[in-house]
């Protein structure tokens, strides 16, 4: 039983149809991409998965049980967590602000002080700006704190909305990196990313969207190899 399966969801903006019957799965333990133009569902896919948006029609399963009806902050409590695109941190409050929040319906405290050395283990630059506010950061430390914000809610999937956005080549080396450590070390994730090379690298499996609908899915090594999404996506030809 996959830990995530999204079957057959139809997500419409008014009278926009913007998913068109998406069906993929994610199994406990892996990495699987989404990659695709801008405006093929992507991002709208994370969303309805986090119930953000509502599926006309379709249903989406974690751990074999509906959440498709739940609204936003029951999805977070059963650990489907996402960072979403553009970081959307808090400006005005400070780092270490911003990661309490990730952990607001949580009571452990000792089990949240210690997740949150493992952020700083992952991110050692945010443990450098603990006080400072999240507004003064550059892109690249709020992209990290999004992350982390995201891991202090204990995710059993962590969705990822474009994490390279805006970021220089180094930085999102340094991040993609983060991002496979994060899913060594037990967490599960469902990636969105322009980046098809790198997100391709340290994936499991892919699908590529176009248009709202599934064109192709794969393990990532076979979609590398595939003269369309090389000519398409990764600069190929």
């Amino acid at each position: 039983m996959p830990l995530l399966e999204l079957k057959n969801v139809h997500t419409y903006y008014g009278n926009i149809h913007a998913l068109k019957g998406i069906s993929l799965s994610v199994e406990e333990g892996e990495i699987v991409t989404l990659i695709g133009s801008n405006g093929a569902g992507k991002s709208t896919t994370l969303r309805t998965i986090s119930g953000l948006l509502k599926p006309r029609q379709g249903e989406i399963f974690f751990k074999g049980e509906r959440i498709d009806h739940l609204p936003p902050h029951k999805i977070v409590e059963l650990g489907v967590i996402q960072a979403p695109e553009g970081r959307r941190i808090f400006p005005r409050l400070t780092v270490r602000e911003n990661l309490e929040i990730g952990a607001f319906l949580r009571k452990d405290k000792a089990e949240i002080a210690r997740d949150m050395d493992r952020v700083f283990h992952l991110f050692p630059r945010l443990y450098e700006r603990l006080n400072q506010r999240g507004g003064t950061l550059s892109g690249g430390e709020q992209q990290m704190l999004a992350i982390g914000r995201a891991l202090m809610s204990r995710p059993r999937v962590l969705l990822l909305d474009e994490p390279s956005m805006g970021l220089a080549p180094v930085l999102v080396e340094q991040i993609f990196s983060i991002i496979s450590d994060i899913n060594a070390q037990g967490t599960t994730i469902l990636l969105v990313e322009q980046n098809a090379l790198m997100a391709l690298a340290i994936a499991h499996r892919g699908y590529v969207l176009q248009t709202g609908e599934i064109v192709l899915a794969d393990t990532a090594s076979a979609l590398r190899e595939n003269k369309l999404v090389q000519h398409a996506y990764l600069g190929v030809g």
